[in-house]
């Protein structure tokens, strides 16, 4: 019996320590998925400050070459709309210790150098279709972050921003609804 209870003794700090060790492990674990979902949001927040860059850039060169009025005006709309989101943006990543790129993406810049590459109709068509494209990304990207995502600041961007984003997507489809493209 003795032998029973040694051995029963030995098995306690034993199962205790594995307890204790699982306790470790599972933080561990938490920890690492925090440190997932703040990367999750880094990431949104680097795409973020690219698309923006990009919608800058792109918006410019449609204030410079679009044929069409509302093209034209649409493309001056995203360089002021994305420079002000594209401030709140790198003023709420300095918050957080976020370092945010400063160029485009290559897939931003081969469709900018597409674009540059076009005149006319062809442009306007080509800009409009892209930038149909670009806000219904965009606007799943914000809405995801807006409502799931775990860093509190960057959410909060992504909530204030969603609407003008929604705002550019509804503009843009009708615009490409008058062009028939």
């Amino acid at each position: 019996m003795w032998l029973a209870l040694v051995g029963l003794a030995g098995f306690v700090p034993l199962a205790l320590f594995g307890a204790r060790a699982q306790n470790t492990a599972s933080q561990k674990i938490d920890d690492g998925t925090k440190r997932m979902m703040k990367s999750a949001d880094m990431a949104f927040a680097m795409n973020a400050a690219q698309g923006g860059m990009a919608e800058m850039k792109l918006g410019k060169l449609a204030a410079d070459k679009a044929s069409d009025a509302g093209v034209k005006a649409f493309g001056q709309q995203m360089v002021d709309d994305h420079s002000k989101a594209n401030e709140d943006l790198k003023s709420t990543a300095e918050k957080e210790g976020i370092t945010l790129p400063n160029d485009l993406n290559a897939k931003q810049q081969a469709i900018y150098s597409k674009l540059d590459k076009l005149s006319g109709p062809a442009f306007d068509r080509a800009y409009v279709n892209d930038m149909v494209r670009d806000h219904e990304e965009d606007a799943k990207e914000f809405r995801k972050e807006a409502n799931s995502g775990r860093d509190e600041q960057i959410k909060a961007f992504a909530s204030r921003t969603l609407p003008m984003i929604q705002s550019h997507l509804d503009k843009i489809k009708s615009i490409q609804s008058k062009l028939g493209s």
